[in-house]
């Protein structure tokens, strides 16, 4: 981790994530996974820039299962964005590094 990321544990997932005042941007990976690490400086970013605004966090899902399945996260890395302790938003696969956060403005509101 980074320090503009969290590293998220299934028990913490409620009080981190779904009961948090700001919204939070969730991914989803595991150390094995390429496209994982590939996107990682590009969350690092966005963690920086909406620094206060929003949090970005890490579920590895080789050492947490309940969050992943609840979310049904079948490949990754998936980003998942919950506002007000609901997913708004979710993004599956690697994908250009300016890509990742274009919908993050839209749904901080």
């Amino acid at each position: 981790m980074s320090e503009n990321t969290i590293a998220v544990s299934d028990d913490q997932f409620k009080s981190l994530v779904l009961d948090s005042k700001e919204p939070v941007l969730v991914d989803f990976w595991a150390e094995w996974c390429g496209p994982c690490k590939m996107i990682a400086p590009a969350l690092d970013e966005i963690g920086a820039e909406f620094k206060g605004r929003m949090t970005v966090a890490k579920v590895n899902i080789d050492d947490n299962l309940r969050a992943p399945n609840e979310y049904a996260v079948q490949s990754i890395p998936t980003l998942i964005l919950f506002r007000d302790g609901k997913p708004v938003a979710k993004q599956s696969g690697a994908v250009p590094q300016c890509q990742p956060q274009a919908g993050v403005p839209a749904n901080l509101g």
